[in-house]
């Protein structure tokens, strides 16, 4: 049994959609660690919550999201920050675990690792942001080989160190998701409303074939949303809002196929094997984490990156895809237990190891 200390995100809190995927990726470890027997604690924001899941929270404000700001941009904490607050717990609980892992893509934790005796797994769940972050994550990678995780090649492939990741993949729940093989003329767009996550793509391309997209997920950049609704009028679009687990799969399952439209590269794209696991084809571009999920042709369809065109051509031979095949691809590659079973091995060696 491994005693391990868990570290969330520190742009949100956890069950509010402003930490995106990793949020996701938080829940299913704790759940399926506390399956396997391990002890585990979940230290994150104020306001935090898990299914099934007890969550230490912690007060102060909250870190400014990577993604928003330069590749320049200056080291910075809040007053009374929220992430300092939680890796001040930690330096104090320390020695009651095996292993701390930290989940918040911020410089901050990769500052303090040689100033925390318990061995860190940094799980990085972006690609290359900053130059700060980039910088100080080649320094902690030399010093502490073996210590870094992320979800895909192509994740990786954005740093100076990539070929010292672990890679990790992803996974859901498939017990919370319910297999539809007869869905409605309507497409869906899953994922927080931010400019890098070109929701304006999937909305142009809907403007030209007619069919409804039903758009769920955090609207994080209000302006953008705006900019967006005044540029495309008439598009047949229904923003359904950020939506519980088991309402969303209800309604992604109803969706002839998922558009993903990232304008960066896409550390992963849990949403996809949400989709997948109700049947749902994607369409995505070929580029970052979704290029190597989709089976194109099989489980959807891979586009030239930024192209609208390619989008509407995609959509127009969705039928062509077995939405049975989908399901199969999730149950094969994307379970809690093969989940688990990768995590586990990459935990137990830095135990060993450290």
């Amino acid at each position: 049994m491994l005693k391990i200390l868990f570290l969330s995100t520190s742009v949100g809190s956890l069950g509010s959609g402003q930490g995106g995927g990793v949020e996701l990726t938080i829940q299913n470890l704790a759940q399926e660690f506390r399956r396997r027997g391990h002890q585990l604690e979940v230290v994150a924001p104020e306001g935090s919550w898990l299914n099934n899941i007890p969550v230490t929270t912690i007060t102060g404000n909250l870190q400014v999201p990577v993604q928003t700001q330069s590749r320049e941009v200056p080291i910075c904490l809040p007053d009374n920050s929220v992430l300092a607050n939680m890796w001040d717990y930690a330096r104090r609980v320390q020695h009651k675990y095996d292993l701390l892992v930290n989940f918040a893509f911020d410089w901050l934790p990769f500052y303090l690792t040689p100033f925390i005796e318990t061995t860190i797994a940094h799980f990085i769940s972006m690609g290359s942001m900053t130059v700060a972050s980039d910088r100080i994550m080649q320094q902690i990678i030399q010093q502490y080989p073996g210590t870094f995780g992320v979800y895909t090649q192509s994740q990786a492939d954005t740093f100076p160190f990539a070929a010292d990741c672990e890679i990790l993949s992803s996974a859901i729940d498939l017990s919370l998701y319910q297999f539809n093989n007869t869905p409605e003329a309507s497409l869906a767009w899953l994922g927080r409303i931010a400019p890098e996550k070109a929701l304006e793509d999937a909305v142009a391309a809907v403007n030209i074939t007619g069919i409804p997209l039903k758009i769920f997920g955090k609207i994080q950049d209000q302006d953008y949303w705006e900019q967006i609704c005044r540029d495309f009028p008439d598009a047949p679009i229904d923003y359904q809002g950020f939506l519980s687990t088991e309402k969303l799969q209800q309604e992604l399952g109803k969706c002839r196929a998922l558009l993903m439209t990232p304008r960066w590269i896409e550390a992963f794209g849990n949403v996809a094997i949400e989709a997948l696991a109700c049947g749902v084809p994607i369409i995505a571009y070929r580029r970052g984490g979704p290029s190597e999920i989709v089976k194109d042709g099989q489980t959807g369809w891979l586009v030239e990156p930024d192209s609208i065109s390619g989008l509407v051509e995609a959509i127009n031979q969705i039928d062509q895809i077995e939405r049975q095949l989908c399901r199969q691809q999730a149950e094969e590659q994307y379970s809690l237990e093969a989940l688990g079973d990768r995590f586990e091995a990459w935990f137990k060696k830095l135990v060993i190891n450290n």
